[in-house]
């Protein structure tokens, strides 16, 4: 595992960030002593049930997205291949779209408080319990473990403070958050989100005040125009067969194909995700969810241009050491703590603290859908249903500790891998397919059946696994599929077998499991609508402008 360089806050950096923790802090704190009368209240802990605002459900979907693979590592993918790599942020916003018209109503309809919840009374408890536990072993081990690894190392590449101090002190900070319950994530999350759209915002000015210093324009808005002669091939959207970036964003199937299986189950499937709005009521949640689509917009400007100027100056010969390793291999990951170490004083404890709040915010929403999941589906159904709502809520805070123990003991041995985010992405891919299939079909086709669903359930890994080794089973070639386009065949398998596993059970043609679906439950405002509109109008131009 390369080690990133070292940078240094100076006292002013530190007066800064201490001021961002203690009022994220203190609000936190005034936020939970507010509603002393629900504490102990299961719906109120874990889903804040209608006392979050459409602009505190908006905010806190994008700070437990955001976290420090997107400051570190989608910095770094811009640095290496270019603006391509918004597509993930910027088809995001579109799906976010389509969850807020056609998934949420259904689970606010059914009373949803989570995804093996809905899984249990769509299908059955087998697959809902299979799920639940894939869900926990999931998030503890590879995204808990995750945020806190790449987390502790940013911080430790800023400042210098010891990887163990700094893994430690990401989990007091998040617990002070999480264990106050999702109302406190809600509403803190608002000034995450602040915080972190605003110190990015300055990073990017700052990398661009930079590029037209060194590269001689006459402004800063000069050096956007500057950046894009400098590496015209940093600004296309959609690689080209052969394009040495194309297994990571195969051409065209980004715009139809396997990112938007990524991108529905990630928004649409996702407890981490989808809490956040099943407290409310639908038209809070809708505008909650268009309010995180816009915010998604501005995502690429805060993370990947800064990536490419750090290219653009890097070609130029500004720190070119600053960018290699101990080897002398060239490492992207470094683009983002290399600027930042360029930032004056004050405006880089900002920086720090923007990155920090998307750790931070990241790491509370995991902790709560982990609580959520633990205490609900697990604990509540199988080991104490006749537990007390005090005691579930109590139980859903030791569940927090517990986890994030054992992703602290974890988190140190994701040194050896060298790209951990890729890894993430692609290995927690292999269910995605799978899961996707099990909610898309048990949302709309009532005749679905818990057997399909199983059978799904169980043959997406395998099904995953024969397709990443095929190219070398069939003719030796080292060149694996796609991943994204690996994640629409075992999709498109894994529907045919549903589909093909239904028709043959006599019993699913009056499947009592079925959704009611009345077409009235899509139609939106005309707000939404108009909202929807800007987005998807904003896209198509990014993307024609940039193909």
């Amino acid at each position: 595992m390369y080690k990133l360089p070292m940078n240094h806050l100076s006292a002013f950096d530190y007066v800064i960030f201490l001021m961002y923790f203690v009022i994220v802090s203190a609000y936190g704190y005034w936020v939970y002593r507010s509603k002393k009368k629900k504490r102990t209240d299961t719906k109120d802990y874990f889903l804040a049930e209608g006392s979050l605002t459409w602009w505190a459900i908006g905010a806190s979907i994008i700070a437990s997205n955001i976290s420090a693979e997107h400051f570190i590592g989608m910095s770094g993918s811009g640095f290496a291949m270019g603006l391509a790599i918004a597509s993930y942020e910027w088809m995001a916003a579109a799906t976010l779209i389509i969850v807020a018209i056609f998934f949420l109503p259904i689970y606010i309809k059914n009373k949803i408080y989570t995804m093996p919840q809905f899984l249990s009374n769509r299908y059955n408890n087998t697959v809902s319990t299979l799920m639940a536990v894939f869900w926990l072993l999931v998030y503890v081990f590879v995204n808990l473990t995750s945020i806190f690894f790449l987390g502790a190392i940013a911080i430790e590449t800023i400042t210098g403070i010891p990887f163990n101090i700094c893994i430690i002190f990401l989990a007091i900070f998040s617990a002070i958050i999480t264990l106050g319950g999702m109302k406190v994530i809600g509403y803190t999350d608002v000034i995450q989100v602040f915080v972190l759209v605003a110190g990015g915002l300055i990073t990017c000015y700052m990398a661009l005040k930079l590029v037209a210093e060194k590269l001689d324009a006459p402004s800063v808005l000069a050096s956007l125009p500057l950046l894009r002669s400098e590496a015209s091939d940093h600004f296309h959207m959609i690689f080209a067969k052969g394009d040495k970036f194309y297994n990571e964003l195969p051409g065209i199937a980004v715009l139809v194909g396997g990112l938007w299986i990524n991108n529905l189950n990630y928004w649409g499937c996702n407890q981490y995700i989808v809490q956040r709005a099943l407290g409310a009521d639908l038209k809070t949640g809708r505008n909650g969810l268009i309010f995180a689509a816009f915010l998604k917009l501005l995502i690429p400007v805060i993370v990947v241009i800064p990536g490419i100027a750090a290219y653009v100056l890097y070609q130029r010969g500004y720190f070119h050491s600053e960018m290699l390793d101990a080897a002398g291999t060239v490492k992207p990951d470094h683009a983002y703590p290399v600027l930042m170490n360029l930032l004056p004083a004050g405006i880089k404890g900002l920086a720090f603290a923007a990155l920090t709040a998307a750790i931070v915010a990241s790491l509370a929403g995991k902790c709560n859908s982990i609580a959520t999941i633990f205490t609900l589906d697990i604990y509540k159904k199988f080991i104490k249903p006749e537990a007390s709502e005090t005691r579930l809520v109590s139980v859903g805070r030791w569940s927090v500790v517990v986890a994030s123990l054992i992703a602290i003991v974890i988190a140190p041995a994701l040194r050896s891998f060298d790209q951990v985010y890729q890894f993430i992405q692609e290995y927690v891919g292999f269910i995605s397919p799978g899961v996707f299939a099990i909610f898309l079909l048990g949302f709309f086709w009532k005749r679905t059946t818990s057997r399909a669903a199983l059978t799904a359930s169980l043959l997406t890994i395998p099904l995953s696994t024969f397709f990443k080794f095929l190219p070398t089973l069939t003719s030796g070639a080292i060149e694996p599929i796609p991943f994204l386009n690996r994640m629409s065949w075992v999709f498109m398998i894994i529907m045919g077998l549903m589909v093909l596993v239904t028709l043959t059970d006599p019993k699913s043609k009056d499947n009592p499991q079925g959704l009611e679906i009345d077409s009235s439950m899509f139609k939106v405002t005309p707000a939404f609508t108009i909202a929807s509109v800007i987005i998807c109008g904003i896209l198509a131009a990014l993307y024609t402008v940039f193909w």
